[in-house]
C-alpha cells in the first residue's frame, strides 16, 4: 500500500500549488493542468541519474530499484528536485476485480472461446498467467466517470506477450496466445495518482488470437496500436510452435494459419472499460516489434525485431484509418561503417492494399501458391538468392501474386525487390515531432549488420544503439513516384551517447557491456514536455535491465530506474498530459530468467530474493514512476522497491 502524505508533504503541495504541470504523477504532490498553462514553456526539467545497484545492497538488484531525481528549473527563482519512486497496479497472477463484477487473474490466459487455459504440469490445474507484460498505452475518454469521490476515470491497456514457462520448468515461449487487457483507473484530481478500479479481458478470438505482443503504442486518434513479432514461417512444413499455439487457442493443433499472425492488432477502449479488438493485415506481415504513427496521423514508422530485417513504412489511405495504404520499404546507402554506421535511405514502393483483402488472401493461399522457396540453391537463374532470418534463400514469385507476396510474404518480397534487409533486432521507434526526427532501437547490432552479407556492414557494439532518422517531406520512391507523407525517413546515425560499449573482459558482476552505456536498447518513447528520449533495455550484456532518460537539448543520458536482475525493460509510455498530469509507464518481464554466463555471479545471491518478491518467477509487475517528494525533506525518503496495492 502507499504511504499516507507526512505533513512536510502537505506543506509542500501549498507550496508548489504555483508550479508548471506535474511532470510525473504523484501519489504525494501536484499541479492543476491550469497552473502549468500559466507557466508555459518557462519551465525545463532534467532527470538526475542513479547508480546502477550492486550486491552491496542485493534487494536492489532482486527488485525494481529507483534512486533518481527530476529537476524543474524556471526562468525565474531556484531550480526544485525531486525523488522519484515506482509504484505498481498489481503482479501478474494476483486476483483483481473484473470489470462488470466479480474477479479475474491478472495476466491470465484465455483461448479463443474465452474459456481459460489451464496448466496440466501444475498438480492444481492452475490458470496460466503471463510473467511478461509489456505495450502499454494510457487513454482518457470523454464520458467516462469514477465511481470514486474527487477522481477521474482513465484507462490503460496492456498487453501480456508471454509466458515464460510452466510449473514443471518446460518454456511456454509463444505456445499460448497473446492476451490483452484493459485497466479502468482512477485518477486522483488533487494529486495524479492512478490506482486500479477493475481489469478487462479484451476478446481476441474474432481476431484468430493475437501471436507474441511486444511493444505498443498510443495512436493519435486515442487507440492502443499492438503487435506481433517474429511471424511463423508459412514455408515450413511442419512447425511445433504453431501447432501448440494452435492446440492452445482453438483445442486443435492444425487449425492455426501462419498467414493470420505478424499483423498489426488495434485496440479500442470504450467508456464502460471494456475494449475490442482489429486486426490490420495491410501494413506488411513482418516482425512488427512497436510502430508509431507520425502527426499527420496517416504515416507510420515500424521497427522490424528481425535478423534480415528492414525498415519499413506505411502510408494511410486516410487520417486515421489504418484499414488501406501503400506500404514501403527502404534502401540504405551506407555513409560510415565506423561503430554503428551511418547512411541515407531511398524508398521502394512494395503495394497498395486493404486489410480486407489481404485478408481474405491470408485466409486462401499458402506459401506454395504465393512463392516459390528453396534453402539450398535450385542452381536455376530464375531463382534470387536472398537473406532470411539470418540464412540464404532462394526465391521466385509465382505468375501475379506480386501483391500477395508484398504483404503476406513481405520480408522476402521486400529483398527480392531491392530493399536493404540487413538490420538485426530493430526494436522501438518513436518520434521528436518538434525536431521532426525519429528515433530506432537496434538492439544487437551484429549477425547481418556485420558479418557482410548485406549492404549494411558495419562494426557493432553487439550492445546496440539507438539512430536518429531526420524526417522530410518531397520525398519520392526509387522509381521516380512521389510518397504522399511529410514524415519519410531520409537518412539515420546513431548519437554518441546512445551507443553501447562491449566489455573485452565481464566486470565483477558479469556484465559484458558498461553499466553507464545503454545496452540492447529496445523500449522507445519520447516525451515533448519533457524534450527527452526514454529507453528501456532488453540486453544479455547487462546484468539488470535499465530504464535511461536521454535529454535530446543537452545531449545528458541518466539511468532512472533498475528492474529485478534477469527481466527486460517493458510497457514503457511516456504520456505528457491526462487531466493535467504527466506520467511515464513502465512494466518488467520474466525476472529472474537467468543466463549463463551473465549472471553466473548474482544468481546464487538474487535468486531467492527474486523467487520471494515474485511469486516464484512467475509473476511481473504493471506500473508507473512516481514522485516521492522533494529533496531535501527530512521524512520519509522514499522506496526503493515496489509499493503495491
Amino acid at each position: 500500500m502507499s504511504n499516507p502524505s507526512v505533513p512536510s508533504r502537505r506543506r509542500a503541495l501549498q507550496l508548489l500549488a504555483g508550479a508548471p504541470l506535474l511532470p510525473l504523477a504523484t501519489s504525494m504532490a501536484g499541479w492543476s493542468s491550469a497552473a502549468g498553462a500559466a507557466a508555459g514553456p518557462a519551465a525545463s526539467f532534467s532527470f538526475g541519474a542513479m547508480a546502477a545497484p550492486s550486491l552491496a545492497d542485493a534487494a536492489q538488484m532482486a527488485t525494481t530499484h529507483v534512486a533518481s531525481t527530476l529537476t524543474r528549473r524556471m526562468a525565474r527563482g531556484r531550480p526544485v528536485t525531486y525523488r522519484l519512486g515506482y509504484e505498481t497496479f498489481f503482479m501478474t497472477g494476483q486476483v483483481v476485480p473484473a470489470t462488470g463484477g466479480g474477479t479475474t487473474l491478472a495476466g491470465g490466459y484465455l483461448d479463443a472461446y474465452r474459456q481459460p487455459i489451464f496448466d496440466l504440469t501444475d498438480p492444481g490445474k492452475r490458470q496460466f498467467f503471463s510473467d511478461c507484460p509489456d505495450g502499454m498505452s494510457l487513454i482518457s475518454l470523454r464520458g467516462a466517470k469514477s465511481h470514486r469521490r474527487g477522481c477521474h476515470r482513465v484507462f490503460a491497456v496492456v498487453q501480456f506477450e508471454y509466458t515464460s514457462r510452466n510449473v514443471a520448468g518446460a518454456s511456454m515461449y509463444g505456445l499460448l496466445p497473446s492476451q490483452i487487457a484493459v485497466l479502468t483507473l482512477d485518477q486522483d484530481r488533487r494529486t495524479g495518482k492512478l490506482s486500479l478500479a477493475s481489469y478487462h479481458n479484451v476478446d481476441t478470438g474474432a481476431a484468430r488470437g493475437l501471436w507474441i505482443t511486444c511493444g505498443a503504442s498510443l495512436s493519435p486518434w486515442n487507440t492502443h496500436l499492438s503487435s506481433e513479432e517474429y511471424e511463423p514461417d508459412a514455408t515450413l512444413a511442419s512447425n511445433a510452435q504453431l501447432k501448440a499455439f494452435s492446440q492452445n487457442l482453438y483445442g486443435d493443433p492444425a487449425k492455426a494459419n501462419p498467414y493470420h499472425y505478424g499483423h498489426l492488432p488495434e485496440v479500442t477502449v470504450h467508456a464502460d472499460g471494456t475494449g475490442t479488438l482489429k486486426k490490420h493485415y495491410c501494413l506488411g506481415r513482418i516482425s512488427h516489434e512497436l510502430v508509431h504513427v507520425c502527426p499527420d496521423q496517416r504515416t507510420v514508422l515500424m521497427g522490424d525485431d528481425a535478423t534480415n530485417g528492414g525498415a519499413f513504412m506505411f502510408v494511410a489511405d486516410r487520417a486515421a484509418d489504418l484499414s488501406a495504404g501503400t506500404l514501403y520499404v527502404a534502401q540504405w546507402t551506407q555513409t560510415s561503417g565506423v561503430g554503428p554506421g551511418a547512411g541515407t535511405l531511398r524508398w521502394i514502393e512494395l503495394g497498395h492494399a486493404t486489410s480486407d483483402e489481404i485478408e481474405a488472401m491470408a485466409s486462401t493461399l499458402a506459401a506454395a501458391d504465393i512463392m516459390d522457396v528453396r534453402t539450398t540453391d535450385p542452381a536455376d537463374p530464375s531463382f534470387t538468392k536472398i537473406g532470411y532470418s539470418g540464412k540464404a534463400n532462394w526465391v521466385r514469385v509465382k505468375l501475379g501474386m506480386e501483391k500477395a507476396a508484398a504483404f503476406l510474404e513481405t520480408h522476402r518480397y521486400a529483398a527480392l525487390v531491392g530493399g536493404s534487409m540487413g538490420f538485426t533486432k530493430w526494436e522501438g521507434t518513436t518520434v521528436n515531432a518538434k525536431d521532426k526526427v525519429a528515433y530506432i532501437a537496434m538492439s544487437y547490432i551484429y549477425k547481418s549488420m556485420t558479418d557482410g552479407t548485406t549492404p549494411i556492414h558495419v562494426q557493432g557494439p553487439v550492445a546496440g544503439a539507438v539512430y536518429a532518422q531526420n524526417l522530410r517531406g518531397g520525398q519520392a520512391t526509387l522509381s521516380g513516384v512521389p510518397i504522399a507523407s511529410e514524415w519519410v525517413p531520409v537518412d539515420m546515425a546513431a548519437p554518441g551517447a546512445l551507443v553501447g560499449q562491449d566489455l573485452a573482459v565481464r566486470d565483477t558482476l558479469g556484465n559484458s557491456a558498461h553499466a553507464d552505456r545503454i545496452a540492447n536498447p529496445d523500449n522507445l518513447k519520447f516525451s515533448e514536455k519533457l524534450r527527452t528520449l526514454f529507453i528501456g533495455e532488453d540486453s544479455g550484456n547487462h546484468v539488470n535491465n535499465f530504464l535511461w532518460a536521454y535529454n535530446v537539448d543537452t545531449g545528458v543520458l541518466a539511468r532512472i530506474l533498475s528492474t529485478p536482475s534477469g527481466a527486460e525493460s517493458t510497457g514503457l509510455h511516456a504520456v505528457d498530459e491526462v487531466n493535467g498530469f504527466s506520467y511515464v509507464m513502465s512494466n518488467f518481464q520474466h525476472p529472474g530468467d537467468w543466463e549463463s554466463p551473465l549472471h553466473d555471479v548474482v544468481k546464487p545471491v538474487l535468486d531467492p530474493l527474486v523467487r520471494a518478491h515474485y511469486n516464484d518467477r512467475f509473476s511481473a509487475a504493471v506500473g508507473y514512476l512516481t514522485i516521492e517528494g522533494m529533496v531535501g525533506d527530512d521524512e520519509d525518503h522514499g522506496h526503493d522497491h515496489e509499493r503495491r496495492r
